[in-house]
């Protein structure tokens, strides 16, 4: 008796949720990173493989370049070339001044005054030398500080959190400008994508909330429609959803099966 009582309660049960859907979908990130390379040169080291967790600013990968080397020594030996050029002009008019204020003290004949004229007409071609000086000195600064900006793509960092999914280089490997070298998933930004059939759209709606399950970690939550994409796959007749929600303190990541809960209102 007590096992018919049991049966009967499971299919009232049933059929009070006769037209509730349950669909399965993907764990997918919403920030995928593909990184690739601005210059050429070969790879030195690598610090990451696939499936490895990093933190933002983490070190991925090095490269080395001929090519760059040479031309960051030549950036910075012109910057040194050219303080050095700036510290002898300077110096110069500093002496030359100096003779100029001690020829003023006395500086009373003829014969002074024109030496005075001459001093004078020296401070101004070394102050204009020390101008041009200072000129190269700024020009070559920038230089030095673009080299050192593409020393910082020469070592690759990760732009966020997130787990390496893919790695398309090994030391030794020589990479060409634009060409993918690692991808990435930001394990923060996570979505649930659901492809469902025609006749289930009209029971959803964008903003509207979800029973989301992801069996593997035995995890349940509520997730909020984020977007339904209106073109058709006119093979199959599915409608792609994506589904934000909660991943809560769990380790969630891309790739997992989810299952999702559609009420009927």
């Amino acid at each position: 008796m007590k096992k018919n009582l049991i049966i009967i309660f499971l299919f009232i049960i049933s059929l009070l949720h006769a037209d509730d859907i349950t669909v399965t979908g993907t764990v997918v990130s919403d920030g995928q990173k593909m990184i690739g390379s601005r210059y050429m040169g070969y790879i030195k080291k690598v610090h990451v493989k696939v499936g490895d967790h990093v933190k933002r600013e983490d070190l991925l990968y090095e490269m080395e370049s001929a090519e760059f080397d040479i031309m960051k020594s030549q950036a910075d030996l012109m910057l040194e070339q050219s303080k050095i050029v700036v510290e002898f002009w300077r110096k110069r008019l500093v002496n030359i001044n100096k003779k100029k204020n001690r020829l003023e003290k006395k500086a009373k004949t003829k014969s002074l005054m024109g030496d005075l004229d001459d001093l004078t007409s020296q401070a101004e071609n070394v102050k204009a030398m020390l101008d041009s000086a200072q000129v190269l000195v700024e020009q070559a600064s920038i230089k030095a500080k673009q080299m050192a900006s593409i020393f910082n793509y020469l070592k690759m960092k990760a732009p966020s959190d997130g787990v390496i999914i893919r790695r398309n280089i090994k030391v030794g490997d020589m990479v060409m400008p634009g060409m993918l070298t690692i991808m990435m998933v930001d394990t923060e930004d996570l979505e649930i994508h659901v492809s469902v059939s025609e006749s289930i759209i009209a029971k959803v709606s964008v903003g509207q909330k979800l029973i989301i399950k992801i069996p593997s970690i035995k995890y349940s939550t509520i997730g909020t429609i984020k977007a339904i994409v209106p073109a058709a796959n006119p093979m199959t007749h599915k409608i792609q959803m994506r589904i934000t929600f909660d991943r809560g303190n769990k380790n969630v990541f891309p790739g997992m099966y989810a299952k999702v809960l559609i009420k009927d209102n």
